[in-house]
């Protein structure tokens, strides 16, 4: 039996998990489960003779490297600034590694050791990064075969609600990790470029500079940009190019309503609150409001904000229970993010039979043989419940497929690494469109960038 071992058993662990066990017995696999809850592990893995639970905690350095030395590749689905101490040891055992996680300077800078031993280390091998990279790349690939020049590339992706599980003003509810949720856009500025043009939006107007996207067949969304989506000029061999833009997809309106809790600064991550643990809903919404002996804390909320008690941003306020003088934060030495977070998370948790959906959304602008042309590509993916949820389908069948093809020397490019070569990505995406994530194109006439579609 081949031994993998996956460290980390949360939410988007069980795809993955139940691919390499229902590939178990014909490619003689057999599968640990390192976590620090074995009772979660034990429910993913079900009793099945393949597998087992153990505990692991990353910070044990006796558990994590017994862990590892007795594994033949080792897949992390741990928060990437953990990845780092799993991936010296690989380095010292001899293991390849799978993360979905962006590529950080200090993994990138085991490349040469990874190399020197025969490793793979491939990392952004999840749903974005992942499937963006790969699904991008084998177009560009394509197009410049034909000869083609690239103009303009856009690509978007969200983890959205399903419309029939859609009940509420914000319709979104947490599908990945609310703190990123809560924390996004932060830690500088968005860059990009537009018509050969820097584009750079500050974090205090992020939300209110999006772009409206159509998708055939799903509808009007909006984008907000990602930090840089610059590097990807040199990741994807676009130097040259006139745009290039990468963004957050969400319902339309949801990104003008959070931007609410920006301008408060609600939303901020650099402070602890004193006694945070005993602060009420509606005290917490206060500390950010001047004080006024007469004025309740709704009439100070909307003159801050300037919106009328029939404004729908109202609504969607008050939906979330805000003003709510006995509910307790409940968290000691909270900053206004995790309280935040605690407020969202009452009413934004998937429930039993909720549907999330993953929209993917490419563009792509070329020029051959004189005529401009233009590639629209999406990929839209419903889950089918609280716990098999797109978003675990579409980050963990990427990182699952890519584990076996490397255990089974499918994958041999060695090194420090994510999926943008055509010897990685296209038999990974042959084999996802087997679990219906695959890509609707659409040739289309080239717009460039389309200033008309500027939301905000």
């Amino acid at each position: 039996m081949r031994n993998i071992l996956i460290i980390g058993a949360g939410r988007s662990a069980t795809s993955l998990i139940q691919y390499l066990l229902d590939k178990s017995d014909k490619e003689e696999l057999f599968i640990t489960i390192g976590d620090l809850s074995i009772q979660n592990s034990q429910k993913l893995i079900k009793e099945h003779p393949n597998a087992r639970a153990i505990l692991l905690d990353v910070f044990n350095d006796i558990q994590r490297r017994q862990a590892i030395e007795g594994s033949d590749l080792v897949i992390s689905m741990l928060p990437a600034r953990y990845h780092i101490e799993v991936a010296n040891d690989c380095i010292e055992f001899c293991k390849h590694l799978v993360t979905a996680s962006y590529i950080s300077e200090e993994m990138a800078a085991l490349n040469h050791k990874a190399k020197a031993k025969g490793l793979v280390f491939m990392n952004e091998i999840g749903l974005d990064p992942g499937i963006d990279h790969m699904s991008a790349m084998q177009v560009i690939d394509r197009i410049r075969a034909k000869g083609g020049k690239m103009l303009l590339f856009e690509s978007f992706t969200g983890g959205l609600i399903a419309p029939e599980s859609d009940d509420n003003l914000w319709h979104y509810k947490f599908t990945w990790n609310p703190r990123n949720v809560v924390l996004a856009g932060q830690g500088g500025a968005a860059e990009f470029i537009q018509e050969g043009t820097y584009k750079y939006i500050p974090y205090h107007r992020l939300f209110r500079r999006t772009e409206f996207l159509d998708i055939e067949g799903h509808g009007r969304f909006e984008a907000y940009a990602n930090r840089n989506s610059l590097k990807y000029r040199s990741v994807y061999g676009l130097k040259d190019i006139l745009t290039l833009y990468r963004g957050t997809i969400r319902r339309v309106g949801f990104s003008k309503a959070w931007n609410m809790f920006v301008q408060l600064g609600m939303t901020d991550d650099s402070y602890t609150i004193p006694d945070s643990e005993n602060l009420s809903y509606r005290n917490f919404v206060n500390m950010f409001l001047p004080y006024s002996p007469t004025d309740s804390v709704e009439l100070k909320l909307r003159h801050n904000l300037k919106i009328d008690q029939d404004d729908l941003m109202w609504g969607k306020l008050v939906e979330l229970d805000i003003f709510n003088a006995d509910k307790k934060i409940g968290i000691k030495n909270a900053t206004p993010a995790m309280a935040l977070q605690k407020i969202l998370m009452d009413k934004w948790t998937l429930q039993k039979d909720d549907k999330d959906m993953i929209v993917m959304y490419h563009k792509f602008g070329y020029e051959l043989d004189g005529e401009k042309k233009q590639i629209d590509s999406h990929m839209v993916i419903k889950g089918d419940n609280q716990v098999h949820t797109a978003m675990a389908k579409t980050v963990g069948l990427p990182v699952a497929i890519a584990a076996l093809k490397i255990l089974n020397e499918e994958i041999t490019t060695y090194g420090v690494q994510l999926p943008i070569s055509k010897a990685v990505y296209e038999p990974i995406l042959k084999e996802m469109e087997n679990y219906g994530i695959e890509f609707v194109e659409r040739a289309t006439t080239y717009l460039g960038y389309n200033p008309d579609n500027v939301a905000g």
